[in-house]
C-alpha cells in the first residue's frame, strides 16, 4: 500500500465528518416530530431511519476511502472497484435484511420511519453539493507530467545531461588551426 493520499480523501473525509454532525442534528428532530406524531413508535422509528439512512450513504465513502490507500499500486483500480463493489453489495444486503426484518413490525410508525429515511437521504445529498462545491481540486489530479520529452533531445553529445557542451578548436581559446 502507498502512502501517497488522492487528491479526494481530504473531500470524503469531511463530507463523512458533516455528516456525522447533520446526521446527529437530524436524528433529534426526526425523533423529536416522531414523538410530536405518533408518541414512542414515532420516536423509535424516526431514529433508526435516520440511523439507516447515514450508515447506508457513508458506507460508499468509507469503502472509497479504504480503496484509496493502495492507489499507486500496479493493481489499484481493480482493488478500487473491488472494494466499492463490495461495499455496494454489502448496502443492498444490509437494505434487504433490514427491510424484511422491519417490515410489519407493531412498534415501527412506517411513515415516520420512511420520511427519515427520506430526509436523512436529502440531507447527505445537500452536503455532498456543499462540500463538493466549495472544495478546490483541479481537473487533473494525482498524476505527474513528463519533465522532459526524449525524442526533443538533439543527437550527439550536446545535450548530455552529466557534461556541458563540447568544444571544438583548442582549448585556451587560441585561434585554431
Amino acid at each position: 500500500m502507498s502512502p501517497s493520499p488522492v487528491s479526494s480523501t481530504p473531500i470524503l473525509r469531511r463530507t463523512l465528518i458533516w455528516s456525522a454532525v447533520a446526521t446527529a442534528v437530524l436524528a433529534v428532530v426526526a425523533g423529536g416530530v416522531g414523538y410530536a406524531v405518533a408518541g414512542g413508535e414515532g420516536l423509535i422509528s424516526g431514529l433508526l431511519g435516520v440511523l439507516l439512512a447515514a450508515v447506508f450513504l457513508a458506507i460508499t465513502g468509507i469503502s472509497i476511502l479504504i480503496a484509496n490507500r493502495w492507489y499507486g499500486d500496479p493493481i489499484y483500480v481493480q482493488l478500487f472497484f473491488a472494494i466499492v463493489l463490495g461495499g455496494w453489495l454489502l448496502k443492498l444486503g444490509l437494505f434487504v435484511v433490514a427491510m424484511i426484518l422491519l417490515a410489519g413490525q407493531p412498534w415501527l410508525e412506517p411513515m415516520v420511519f420512511f420520511l427519515s429515511i427520506v430526509a436523512g437521504v436529502l440531507m447527505s445529498l445537500a452536503i455532498d453539493v456543499i462540500v463538493l462545491t466549495r472544495m478546490r481540486l483541479p481537473n487533473v489530479s494525482d498524476t505527474t507530467l513528463p519533465t522532459e520529452v526524449p525524442e526533443d533531445r538533439a543527437p550527439g553529445n550536446a545535450n548530455r545531461v552529466d557534461e556541458g557542451p563540447v568544444a571544438e578548436g583548442p582549448v585556451d581559446g587560441g585561434p585554431r588551426s
